[in-house]
């Protein structure tokens, strides 16, 4: 008897897309992502694929067929002509490359109903797709109590937040209130619409935000994935709710496929 599996038979663990950067090191042009990311996708079960900009986003609706959800990732900023602002001197990096992909990456999982979970620069190009626009640059924009990249380690929590209750952030998370750790120095500044803040830091800055449409898209300001490490984190829960919705999405699709179709 064959030990391969049947043409056409998809996997039991939901597949999620994870999109990368590229970044030139060691003298050569590589693209991929921080393990963080895919090592909290296979601790709550995920299979994590990487989508790389180089694809570029004629290619984008393509490199999400077959895949059961979508997680945006922290990186560049996103470029300020996104939203019709002038740049600011204090704005990093940016790659046209990198926001228009993943612009169209977040488009077609949206179409597909893919479930979407965002973090960083994830829940900025979320609110940048929704129309709305930017802070920059914190600390020269916006002057507030909080330090929000206190270069401190990617695990240490910084500061505290309050979540909304009764949303989808604060189910994954099983709390309204926890500290998270943080290292930004953009964020939402006017909220796309369609979207809703669920989340906020002391100082009033959003701290993740979900569709009203009721789709699964949920996007934080801080990055979860660091936490991996923490077995009872409750930033664990976001990645464990991703995941489990994007095994629904796939149950779905493996269940309207017909028998003779996959062997």
């Amino acid at each position: 008897m064959s030990l391969l599996p049947r043409f056409g038979a998809r996997p039991v663990n939901p597949r999620i897309g994870v999109s990368g950067v590229v970044r030139a090191w060691d003298g050569a042009s590589r693209t991929g992502a921080n393990s963080a990311y895919l090592t909290s996708i296979v601790n709550a079960g995920g299979i994590p694929l990487l989508l790389s900009p180089i694809i570029g986003a004629d290619g984008a609706a393509g490199a999400i067929e077959g895949l059961d959800g979508l997680l945006l990732t922290g990186g560049e900023d996103v470029d300020p002509a996104l939203y019709g602002a002038p740049p600011s001197r204090h704005l990093g990096t940016v790659s046209s490359e990198r926001d228009h992909f993943e612009l169209a990456l977040l488009a077609a999982a949206r179409d597909r109903r893919l479930p979407v979970l965002g973090i960083c620069r994830g829940i900025q190009l979320v609110n940048v797709a929704f129309g709305g626009s930017l802070w920059q640059d914190l600390p020269s924009e916006r002057r507030g109590l909080l330090n929000h990249n206190p270069r401190t380690p990617r695990d240490a929590r910084a500061h505290g937040i309050r979540v909304l209750e009764g949303t989808r952030t604060a189910a994954a998370l099983g709390r309204l209130e926890f500290d998270a750790n943080s290292f930004h120095h953009q964020a939402v500044r006017e909220l796309g619409s369609g979207l809703r803040a669920v989340a906020w830091a002391a100082d009033g800055l959003i701290e993740a935000v979900e569709p009203e449409d009721g789709g699964w898209l949920v996007a934080v300001q801080w990055h979860p994935e660091e936490m991996s490490a923490e077995a009872t984190a409750p930033d664990g829960g976001l990645f464990r709710a991703f995941v489990a919705e994007a095994d629904r999405c796939a149950r779905s699709v493996r269940s309207e496929v017909p028998e003779h179709a996959v062997g």
